[in-house]
């Protein structure tokens, strides 16, 4: 009996994967940092944001990993194979921009170049753990469940530019498209490590096990992404707002305010969840961007290759990485920094959406393996949402230039 428990634990944890890993690192610090100004600005009445992104969340990021799986080919190549080379290059460059500004320096380079993905990818999972750290701090603090309850599902709305512009910021945070591109490379990559699998357009019976696995996966793995800023959110507003603490611009000085309020264990929760998330989301910046370049440019590409085998490729985890910590070294503002980047985010996710939920329905694509009328409904749903969001985002600047 213990040995068929060991199986189905191990079957089961087989089953997270692409999904798992970008889940965890959409909650990096930078979204930790909107989370956490969300929580102290508005309380228990930006709960409900993470509710109704989820399952709009999990619908973008189905289709991303069932065009990787079903077609063998991350997103930058199958754009460079069916759309036109201007539109290739407009959005590999604008995200790879995105993510050097987002990247910070540790030690995930090397782990990146000297570490086979089978190993590394294993790494990346049980990184995902330092998340709960978040749920952890806020069971350390008195939380009065039944308004919180109360608050998610039935918010004090309003239509503040103050308040409009931080649903904008969570919107843009939650759904980025490095995530995009990351799962659907991941879904080629665990492709590739395995011998016996191939790309389902032409292994048509591998498709019933790996849909319903990419399902599991994304679902377990997005839930787990929302329910991490949930309780940041969560947390902040009851400390940090209910003391009148409505200033918190970084991850940094949301950990710091919570020491004087909540104590040092909270704080070091906290602390202890920003440095796990840093060291499980660069490694995800800078793969998207790389696997983005090498799709582009027809570049050997793939993190169980040798750094010799895929120069070019391991060369743009390395640039961009060393561009984003020699950023820290100069005088450029950090939050104006990073909100310039969840602006090119914001711009370039809506063209990938559309680029991505037409892909999912082209029989040259994706064979009989087309997505469903709900995965249609739902992906195009949050690419109204996130297009709604970048429009507000553009009235926003506007109005603040004017």
């Amino acid at each position: 009996m213990e040995a068929i428990s060991q199986d189905r634990e191990e079957s089961w944890l087989k089953k997270l994967g692409p999904g798992l890993i970008t889940g965890a690192a959409d909650d990096d610090p930078s979204g930790i940092a909107t989370y956490s100004q969300a929580g102290a600005l508005f309380g228990f009445n930006m709960l409900w944001t993470v509710l109704f992104t989820y399952p709009l969340m999990v619908g973008i990021q189905v289709v991303s990993a069932r065009i990787g799986r079903v077609s063998g080919h991350g997103l930058a190549t199958n754009i460079r194979r069916h759309y036109p080379a201007w539109l290739l290059y407009s959005v590999v460059g604008l995200l790879l921009v995105a993510n050097t500004i987002n990247i910070a320096a540790d030690v995930s380079l090397l782990l990146q170049v000297f570490i086979p993905y089978r190993r590394y990818v294993r790494v990346l999972k049980w990184l995902t753990l330092a998340l709960l750290a978040y749920v952890a701090t806020a069971f350390v603090v008195h939380i009065p469940w039944s308004e919180v309850l109360i608050r998610a599902l039935a918010p004090h709305l309003s239509w503040k530019q103050e308040y409009i512009t931080t649903v904008v910021a969570v919107f843009g945070t939650t759904i980025s498209p490095y995530l995009f591109f990351w799962q659907a490379s991941q879904e080629v990559e665990d492709q590739l490590a395995d011998p016996h699998a191939q790309p389902l357009v032409k292994a048509p019976q591998q498709a019933r096990a790996n849909l319903k696995r990419i399902k599991i996966d994304t679902y377990i793995g997005m839930g787990f992404s929302n329910l991490v800023a949930f309780f940041i959110i969560l947390t902040t507003a009851v400390t940090l707002n209910v003391h009148g603490i409505t200033d918190i611009q970084t991850s940094a000085q949301a950990a710091t305010a919570l020491r004087p309020i909540a104590g040092e264990f909270a704080f070091l929760l906290f602390s202890a969840g920003i440095i796990g998330t840093g060291m499980l989301a660069i490694p995800v910046l800078g793969g998207s961007s790389a696997y983005a370049m090498a799709g582009a440019f027809k570049w050997k590409n793939s993190l169980e290759r040798t750094p010799m085998s895929a120069k070019q490729f391991y060369g743009i985890i390395a640039s961009s990485t060393l561009i984003g910590i020699a950023l820290g070294f100069t005088s450029i503002d950090p939050i104006r920094a990073l909100y310039w980047s969840a602006v090119i985010n914001g711009v370039i996710s809506v063209p990938i959406m559309v680029v991505m939920m037409l892909m999912a329905v082209r029989p040259e694509i994706m064979g009989q393996f087309v997505i469903t009328t709900w995965l249609k409904v739902l992906g195009w749903l949050a690419t109204l949402m996130m297009a709604a969001a970048v429009f507000a985002m553009l009235l926003t600047l506007w109005g603040s230039r004017t």
